[in-house]
């Protein structure tokens, strides 16, 4: 699990202190306001670690193509205000599963972090370092090239996170390399641009491991898993029923040599079934969300973005009790970035009814962020939520200004009827 993050100079985060993550982050905000740079940061870490350097140079981060998670062009391009004169610093706390031993005893939790700069057009590691308890280890840039910071012996990088060069069969920077690339290839995201639903879908027996970025897998993840024996389908359609979406739902091959597959769906019991072109955007969207949400394996990290998308505002407030299932119930650790108050004030309601309802969750397992964005510069300022759901920092006109809004209508009312008596 990850259970921090922090950034300087990472796109328009100037600066950034280290944030908890907890089994159930949220980040909310106004648009431009920084949410998606923060996820891009993990999405980032996460490609470098499984895109190994060219044999040629060491390259410390993997900025992507176009089949990567995300493509952020290069140093340049996620430097903040572009000004290549700064060092990029990014740091995470990791919680380790299995457990690895350094320094001749077990190790759990590891703080790593990095520094990144353009030396004479060059970027390069500045340093790397992870810390475990009172230890440290990493390397450091010298004049006379990269050093062990505890030996000062000779190494070379690997990315921005591990070396080379082993220096022992219990080198610790070694054991923390693998154990790196371990914790970051059990992310895995759903972005907020969902493919629109299909009249047909092609399967050929393969097992995808996750919905892909834009739910493309989620029919053949749900296919898969009846040939593993291990179907999701009856827990998806029982969401799909609480979220008052539809009754039921069928996918069936059309074809005579199989591979090609519709699904149609029955709104209420007793009504018509159709394909699920015919029936509203928000199941095709939601389908992915919940499929990532019940075939993730368990301990791994899912990011979600704007899971409430095309949903009434009612579901979305339901969609709440299905991220707190999982979380509770299946051990993912959601991180999402969300636009929903509805979803927002459904958590905060049941972190109130926590000890009381099977449905509570309590505060320290959650941790809510609101971003915001000052003179090009973004900010997370955590919100404050007691025991019992309460916010003490709520920010002014945090989803809008809905006062405002009202206080408006009723002044043009009161000018339109006074010109209506003339």
């Amino acid at each position: 699990m990850i259970t921090g993050l922090g950034t300087k100079n990472f796109k328009s985060w100037r600066k950034s202190e280290t944030m908890k993550l907890a089994p159930l982050t949220g980040f909310f905000g106004a648009n431009n306001s920084g949410k998606t740079s923060l996820l891009q940061i993990l999405l980032l870490l996460k490609q470098t670690a499984e895109h190994p350097p060219p044999t040629n140079r060491s390259e410390p981060l993997f900025y992507g193509d176009d089949s990567s998670l995300v493509k952020l062009g290069d140093f340049e391009s996620v430097i903040h205000r572009h000004n290549t004169t700064f060092t990029l610093s990014i740091s995470v706390s990791l919680q380790l599963s299995p457990q690895i031993k350094l320094k001749g005893r077990l190790t759990d939790s590891v703080d790593f972090s990095a520094s990144i700069a353009n030396h004479n057009r060059t970027v390069q590691l500045d340093t790397l370092s992870y810390m475990f308890g009172d230890d440290k280890c990493g390397i450091a840039w010298t004049p006379q090239g990269y050093k062990d910071i505890a030996s000062n012996r000779s190494r070379s990088p690997h990315r921005c996170y591990g070396t080379v060069n082993v220096l022992s069969g219990q080198d610790s920077l070694a054991l923390l390399h693998k154990a790196f690339e371990r914790q970051f290839a059990r992310i895995h995201h759903l972005g907020p641009y969902r493919i629109p639903p299909q009249h047909t879908y092609e399967w050929g027996g393969d097992y995808p491991e996750n919905v892909g970025q834009h739910g493309e897998h989620t029919i053949r993840i749900l296919l898969s898993g009846r040939i593993e024996l291990r179907s999701i389908e009856q827990e998806i359609l029982k969401r799909l029923q609480e979220l008052k979406l539809i009754h039921s739902y069928n996918i069936r091959s059309i074809s005579k040599q199989g591979g090609i597959y519709e699904i149609l769906v029955t709104q209420y019991d007793g009504g018509t079934t159709v394909p699920l072109t015919d029936v509203g955007f928000g199941v095709s969207q939601v389908l992915p969300v919940l499929t990532a949400c019940y075939s993730t394996p368990e301990g791994s990290t899912l990011i979600l973005e704007q899971p409430e998308a095309h949903l009434h505002p009612q579901v979305q407030s339901e969609l709440a009790d299905v991220l707190i299932d999982v979380v509770k119930n299946r051990g993912i650790q959601i991180i999402l970035e969300s636009h929903s108050e509805h979803l927002l004030l459904r958590l905060m309601r049941r972190i109130a009814e926590y000890g009381i309802r099977d449905e509570g969750i309590s505060a320290d397992q959650t941790a809510f962020y609101f971003c915001e964005i000052n003179d090009g510069n973004s900010k997370a300022e955590q919100l404050k939520v007691d025991e019992y759901g309460n916010i003490s920092n709520w920010p002014k006109d945090f989803f809008g200004d809905e006062m405002g809004d009202l206080a408006a209508k009723t002044r043009a009312e009161m000018q339109r009827r006074k010109a209506n008596k003339k």
